[in-house]
């Protein structure tokens, strides 16, 4: 269990210390990538292909991320490794994981990149936010207004 304590707290500090793109803006028919929980994927792809896999001017891919129950356990570094994922992808734009214990351990990493992060037990309803907050966002900062959009109630 020690182990496991370190290898995340490791993970922790190297994704913390990755950062994704910066504040510049995309041009029209730029490709953005949601990161999303395994559990909530197959629904996060169907809402986002009924919108036409766009957002606005943007098109918008769903990439499905590893499992982090691993034998009934929650797997930390996987969780890190995730994390880290999106953090070093420059087109990354927001992180959908259902709700439980691994927020508390991939929320710093991805509020460190600002990359936008949301939980949710439906991957419907997080897409839809997701692609209604990127459809809305001044895209001259894309990355801090679907920030502030997706962590406003």
């Amino acid at each position: 269990m020690a182990r496991r304590a370190a290898a995340a707290l490791a993970l922790l500090a190297l994704g913390v210390g990755a950062s994704g793109c910066g504040e510049e803006g995309v041009s029209s028919g730029a490709t953005l990538n949601v990161y999303v929980g395994a559990s909530l994927c197959a629904e996060a792809k169907s809402e986002l292909a009924r919108h036409g896999a766009k957002a606005g001017d943007v098109e918008v891919r769903v990439l499905c991320l590893a499992p982090v129950e691993r034998s009934g356990r929650t797997d930390l570094a996987r969780i890190g490794a995730n994390a880290r994922r999106a953090t070093e992808d420059s087109s990354s734009i927001a992180y959908v994981e259902p709700p439980g214990s691994a927020n508390r351990f991939s929320r710093p990493i991805l509020e460190e990149a600002r990359i936008a992060w949301t939980t949710a037990s439906s991957g419907a309803s997080a897409m839809a936010r997701v692609l209604h907050a990127v459809s809305e966002a001044d895209t001259s900062s894309l990355r801090a207004s679907v920030h502030e959009a997706l962590e406003s109630p």
